[in-house]
Parts: C-alpha cells; structure tokens; sequence
C-alpha cells in the first residue's frame, strides 16, 4: 500500500482520543474500503450521520489508525501523519441476531461519498478477526504518542558534518540520538579535547565512509 501523509489535526479533533483496547459490549469490528485520501473525511461524516440519525447504539468508534512522524520538509521541521491502512476505515457496529447489519445502518454508510464496500465474503461484510482487532486498537492507541522522527538514518558512530548553528563546519561522531526529540549529540573537538554538543538532525548531514 502507498503511505499517505497529512497535517495532524488538533488535538481537540484527535479521533484517536479516548480509544480503548476493548471492544465495546455487542459490537464486532469491520473494515470499510473507502476512496484514496478519503479516510477523515468518510469518518468524519458517518460520525455526523450517526449523531444525527441516533444510532449511537448500534455504531461505535469509527477510526482511521495513523502514526505521528518529525520530518523535513523545505528545511523546516512539520508533524506529519501517516496513514497505517491507507484506503480503509474501520467501524465498531452492532449485528442483527443473524449477524447481518441493520438495514438502516447499511444504508447510511453505503449511501455516504467516498464509501466503497465492507471487507467480507459473498456480499456480507466479515467481522475481524480478534487478534487483527487488537492490532489495530492498539496502533490507533500510538496516535496520542509524541512522533518519532522518519528517514533519519543517523546511528551512533557515524561521521557527520554540523551545517547549521553555533557549530557550523564542526565534524565529528554521532554518540547518542535521541528520535523523541529529534536531536544527536555529535562528539566534535573543541580547542583539542573532545567534547560533546547536542544540535537537531536537521543540522548535520551524513559524510561518506
């Protein structure tokens, strides 16, 4: 699948908020094809129906699983998400006695812009699995986690050059990284003794070996 990014919303509007490892008392989860980049915007708008038809007892937690990353990006530092099941949206809903899902309930997600189908077998949606379910609670879980940093590809004993700051033109030895952060700590020599100074990955760069 191809990862896609965006801005992360407020932390008012996190949908992961509140998400818990437990599926809720009666519900099975399933999981929704839905259009390319159209993930928020299709969770968005069941939610608004759900509320609107009250159908809070038959629809649960719609969710869109996504990780927090530091990149670059035109020499400035963003917060970017990316998608963890790009084209999918998954739903907590209730079942009838004979597993199907209510008429009413099919209707107002089929019938919502940019829904495909459910993943299922001969037309009907499949319920997940539950260790599947517990992967993805858990990852929708991480959404509240700080961003870790993507691509840095810095590790502990590389040469790097300081290209930026009070110690522009240093080079040295990365001794530490710190990816929470989005710092290195290079061990440079600063009028003949080694000594270690903490700068941000965007201001080294890799020499060759």
């Amino acid at each position: 699948m191809i990862d896609s990014e965006q801005t992360p919303p407020t932390e008012s509007e996190s949908p992961a908020e509140g998400v818990g490892l437990e599926t809720s008392s009666g519900m099975q989860w399933y999981v929704l094809r839905v259009a390319s980049n159209k993930e928020e915007q299709v969770r968005d708008t069941l939610l608004r129906k759900v509320k609107i038809e009250g159908m809070d007892d038959r629809v649960g937690r719609i969710l869109v699983p996504t990780l927090k990353e530091k990149r670059m990006r035109g020499g400035v530092l963003k917060i970017v998400e990316r998608k963890l099941y790009p084209g999918y949206v998954f739903v907590e809903m209730s079942c009838e006695e004979d597993g199907m899902i209510a008429e009413n309930v099919w209707f107002l997600i089929k019938e919502t812009t940019g829904v495909g189908d459910f993943i299922g077998s001969d037309g009907k949606p499949t319920s997940m699995p539950e260790h599947d379910v517990v992967g993805m609670l858990a990852a929708s879980e991480k959404a509240e986690e700080q961003p870790t940093l993507s691509g840095l590809n810095i590790n502990k004993g590389d040469q790097v050059k300081i290209t930026d700051g009070a110690f522009e033109s240093y080079e040295g030895e990365v001794d530490s990284v710190d990816e929470r952060r989005g710092m290195v700590s290079v061990i440079v020599s600063i009028f003949g003794r080694s000594t270690p100074v903490e700068v941000g990955y965007w201001q080294i760069e890799k020499q060759d070996e």
